[in-house]
């Protein structure tokens, strides 16, 4: 898939980071990993994203990352595009992007850089690096210790054909205003903060067509109607989903760091699913959480 064609196909519905299904021992579950993606891939979504945060990729090995590329490119790429990370220092970062290719991927979403701040320059560089790396469109994550002022963004646009979009970490209306003005259509806008429904209505406005979706993991049709519901501007509908089911479920995933990732994966055990466990540093929802989700759940019509 061309850059274009995949920024084109990206930008037209909804996009989600699929969950890393471990086992007992916390090993790639191959077979459920598996399952889950055809389950995503029987709803309308518009690209997956592998290995992501939501899919633990920060935890996985770069042997890992690879092995959930490539089931997911042989399970989902003949009908959805697949998204791969490129992670870490610009070398690794550039080693995975190759990887991505001959692996089939679709296109890369780069990460920031691990642990160290860097300069806007130097994030020019990086991002450089990467997008020079293969053929395939990337995405460049603005968050964190890589958070991109409009400039920089404008630069990398102009410096790298390939470069097709920006996932938005961080929130700032005034960056994503002057950004889009700066920028315009030369990029897609997808919206990366946790629990993105929160604040798509407002981001919408500003650009931001598309984001990417964790409750499309366990409640694929809901996430689908709220997305159309902001995509029609229907504040109505937006405020009473939001009210209904994504503010309490924001009170529980608040409760302790890094839930974010762990309350998709006991989403999914709350539909039947069976989510596993999260790897460390992350840890678990307790017992008690878990009914109070599928309670939650259980309420949606």
């Amino acid at each position: 898939m061309s850059p274009d064609a995949l920024a084109d196909r990206l930008k037209s519905g909804l996009l989600s980071f699929p969950v890393t299904h471990f086992d007992a021992e916390l090993r790639v579950d191959e077979a459920r990993y598996r399952e889950h993606l055809a389950w995503q891939t029987s709803f309308d979504v518009a690209g997956l994203f592998a290995a992501g945060g939501t899919g633990e990729g920060f935890s996985l090995t770069s042997e890992e990352i690879d092995r959930v590329l490539r089931i997911a490119v042989e399970e989902a790429g003949d009908r959805v595009p697949v998204i791969a990370p490129a992670t870490g220092s610009t070398a690794q970062a550039v080693a995975q992007a190759r990887a991505a290719k001959e692996a089939g991927a679709s296109g890369i979403l780069l990460f920031p850089p691990y642990l160290t701040e860097a300069s806007q320059a130097g994030l020019v560089e990086h991002i450089s690096a990467v997008c020079g790396a293969t053929d395939l469109g990337v995405i460049v994550y603005s968050r964190a210790n890589a958070v991109l002022v409009d400039s920089t963004v404008a630069q990398v646009a102009d410096r790298n054909p390939t470069l097709i979009g920006l996932k938005d970490g961080i929130g700032d209306i005034e960056q994503m205003t002057r950004t889009f003005a700066k920028v315009g259509d030369r990029l897609i806008y997808i919206g990366g903060l946790p629990t993105a429904e929160t604040f798509a209505l407002p981001l919408l406005q500003l650009g931001v067509s598309t984001y990417s979706s964790a409750l499309y993991n366990f409640l694929p049709e809901f996430a689908l109607r709220f997305y159309a519901a902001v995509r029609a501007q229907d504040r109505a509908a937006v405020y009473q989903m939001l009210t209904d089911f994504v503010i309490p479920y924001l009170d529980i995933r608040d409760r302790t760091r890094g839930y974010a990732v762990s309350i998709v994966k006991a989403g999914l055990t709350a539909v039947g699913r069976d989510g596993g466990r999260v790897r460390p540093p992350l840890t678990d929802l307790t017992a008690a959480e878990l009914t109070e989700l599928t309670t939650l759940v259980s309420k949606l019509p």
